[in-house]
């Protein structure tokens, strides 16, 4: 067996080779014309593929973001299409592939790495740590009544596929500036990901529709859903599966799952990769009827701690000085000083212990140093410094990635 090695992609067939190793794993290699599209998005240098000797065994991405922290951006690595064929399992691919590309993402100055994982258990290794969490529904429409039992607001058109494309970028930019762990999206990404809708990725449901919301003259919010329409005894059964909905303002995004929420012909209406506080629990009569069911969403590396910390806003009084860990970078290991004046290397003894998962796990506001303590995840070793930690790192709205990338 030759020796495996770990490099950028050159050209094309690299690069579909590459994509091929999860592909594997999702239904096959890509053709030449699939490869191009997702090179639109991934750049072939961002492409890492593991080589044993000319065949292409593993592959490991990076889109590059800029992706919401609280109270700022940070240039971010969104990490994807990470596999190893089953011929090469076991055998350090996969950490060579970590190693190569979070040492190329700290070269090129982006602060954070990101990612939705497929088997949870992989990542932390890495220094990858539980970022936010998302929801899932499947309410009934009985149910599907509003607190608000006004007259509608505003008016709600379809539009084509073409003119989501000029209309929806704005209204999810006004979104994304305030909620952490949402990324930047390019035209490329708006025309690829979001409104491209072939028959194969359709899984027996209807067309993509995308509605558009116009408040006081102007756009406020928008959904992308599809329908799946089947009827048993002569009465429908049908459901609105909701792949992304979101308003600029409180009033927008009531108005527009009154409009998902009151689609004829429908029994249900589904949504996935909710943020965990969606304003739909006040706003429904019944909300226990979502059936709402949480599971982990963006998984977050600090690459560089000290960007990283710097590219956020804190809260409160008074500073907090970590005593960090962090075996796979260890560029970031040991002292920090965070206060809402900035952030220094070292500060003096240290009032926290923990290691760059843990951190990770906070950083966007997802979950808080008390709970992290509580699962024997962070040691106070001063008192009082896990409250002045969490009022420090406090945010006003749980991150949310409305997109698996």
């Amino acid at each position: 067996m030759a020796e495996t090695t770990v490099r950028t992609t050159r050209d094309l067939d690299e690069f579909r080779a590459a994509l091929g190793s999860i592909g594997h794993y999702f239904g096959g290699w890509p053709d030449a014309e699939g490869a191009e599209r997702f090179a639109r998005n991934l750049p072939l240098d961002r492409m890492h593929a593991a080589f044993d000797g000319e065949a292409v065994v593993g592959g490991a991405g990076v889109f590059p973001f800029t992706m919401t922290v609280p109270g700022g951006e940070v240039g971010c690595a969104g990490v994807t299409v990470v596999g190893v064929l089953p011929t090469h399992r076991r055998r350090g691919v996969l950490r060579s592939l970590m190693r190569a590309q979070l040492d190329d993402v700290h070269s090129r100055g982006e602060a954070i790495a990101a990612l939705w994982a497929s088997e949870e258990a992989i990542y932390g290794r890495y220094g990858y740590g539980l970022s936010s969490l998302a929801g899932e529904i499947e309410l009934p429409r009985t149910y599907s009544a509003l607190r608000d039992d006004g007259p509608p607001s505003g008016s709600i058109s379809l539009v084509a596929a073409e003119e989501a494309r000029e209309r929806l970028p704005a209204i999810y930019e006004r979104v994304r500036v305030q909620t952490p762990g949402m990324y930047a999206r390019t035209a490329d990404w708006w025309e690829i990901r979001q409104t491209s809708d072939p028959p194969e990725r359709r899984q027996g449901g209807g067309q993509k529709n995308y509605a558009v919301l116009e408040l006081d003259g102007r756009d406020a919010a928008y959904a992308m859903y599809r329908l799946r329409s089947s009827f048993e005894a002569g009465a429908s059964t049908g459901s609105v599966e909701v792949s992304e909905a979101m308003g600029d303002s409180p009033e927008g995004t009531r108005e527009i799952w009154r409009f998902l929420l009151g689609m004829d012909w429908m029994a249900t209406v589904k949504a996935w990769l909710l943020p965990v506080d969606h304003p739909l629990f006040h706003l429904l009569v019944y909300p226990r009827r979502m059936q709402l069911r949480i599971g982990d969403a963006l998984w977050v590396r600090l690459v560089d701690v000290e960007s990283a910390l710097a590219g956020r806003s804190y809260t409160g009084d008074g500073s907090v000085t970590l005593e960090l860990a962090d075996d796979f970078c260890p560029w970031n290991a040991g002292g920090w000083t965070v206060s809402t004046s900035g952030v220094e290397r070292g500060g003096g003894e240290p009032d926290l212990r923990l290691d760059v998962q843990a951190l990770a796990s906070v950083y966007l506001g997802g979950f808080t140093f008390a709970e992290l303590q509580r699962a024997l995840r962070v040691e106070e070793l001063r008192p009082g410094a896990l409250a002045r930690a969490d009022a420090l790192f406090a945010t006003a709205i749980r991150p949310w990635c409305p997109e698996i990338f």
